[in-house]
């Protein structure tokens, strides 16, 4: 006796029986929600995963952004299941795009600079932005600062004197629970200044590994200084040769680690909200 529920195959898979779940394009702006229905946002970007072939950028209507492995059947749009797929024709469209992923746009001058600010811990940092957000911080006016260190910045956010017309976004590594980053942002995160960052000891480590030639960021004793010991560990001369070396392998957002690309942007939409 077959059962008609099975079809011909007793032994077939769930997954088998069923119909493959229909593929949707991944463009920019499409909502979906990932399976478990624990997040829904719109279409924000594609990056290359570090298991996965691609993985979907997604930002809620909060502004909060996270990363989604595109595995079949792993969103619903319109209350159906689907397979989120790249949109055709996405070579020609990132061609048109500045290294960030935004839309670049083509002679546009650089703003007179607004009077908001973002501020970063070392000149490692302002580098980075530089090479990945350049394009955009220009069209939008922003400038960002390098501190060199934040052992000062209580002090330096009263005499920046932040208002309504005049935000400032500071950008931190090792932005973790208990971390001395995390105690100095309480204290002064109001709301015309906006502190986050990235759980990494040093900007370095939100590089992709895979984009500066290593398998993984080397473990280093708390004793000393990262840097250094990351150049000892990788036999590179010095943390000078390093940074060239990790600057060198990043070409745009996709050698970067999302709690990085989160963090800039979230501050860069803070800063350009001021006087719009």
């Amino acid at each position: 006796m077959r059962s008609t529920d099975y079809g011909r195959d007793v032994l077939a898979t769930g997954r088998d029986r069923r119909e493959s779940p229909p593929e949707l394009p991944a463009e920019p702006g499409t909502v979906v929600e990932d399976a478990t229905g624990e997040f829904c946002g719109a279409v924000v970007r594609l990056e290359r995963g570090e298991f996965t072939k691609h993985n979907v950028i997604l930002e809620d209507r909060h502004g909060c952004q996270r990363a989604f492995p595109m595995r079949t059947g792993g969103f619903r749009h319109e209350g159906r299941r689907v397979t989120l797929v790249p949109a055709v024709a996405a070579t020609d469209r990132f061609s048109r795009r500045s290294a960030s992923g935004s839309l670049a746009v083509a002679d546009a001058p650089a703003r007179t600079a607004r009077a908001s600010r973002i501020w970063v811990e070392g000149l490692h940092d302002a580098e980075l932005l530089e090479r990945v957000w350049g394009h955009d911080l220009r069209v939008a006016g922003v400038v960002v600062e390098p501190l060199h260190g934040l052992d000062d910045l209580p002090r330096q956010v009263a005499e920046f004197e932040a208002g309504p017309e005049r935000r400032l976004g500071v950008l931190v590594d090792h932005f973790v629970t208990g971390s001395k980053e995390t105690r100095l942002a309480e204290r002064v995160d109001t709301a015309d200044v906006l502190v986050t960052g990235h759980p990494y000891v040093d900007v370095w480590q939100a590089v992709r590994p895979a984009a500066v030639g290593i398998t993984e960021w080397p473990e280093v004793d708390r004793r000393y200084d990262w840097k250094t010991g990351v150049c000892r560990e990788l036999g590179w001369a010095d943390p000078t040769e390093g940074w060239r070396r990790v600057l060198a392998g990043v070409r745009d957002f996709r050698d970067l680690r999302p709690p990085l690309l989160g963090a800039v942007e979230r501050l860069i939409d803070f800063v350009t909200l001021a006087g719009d």
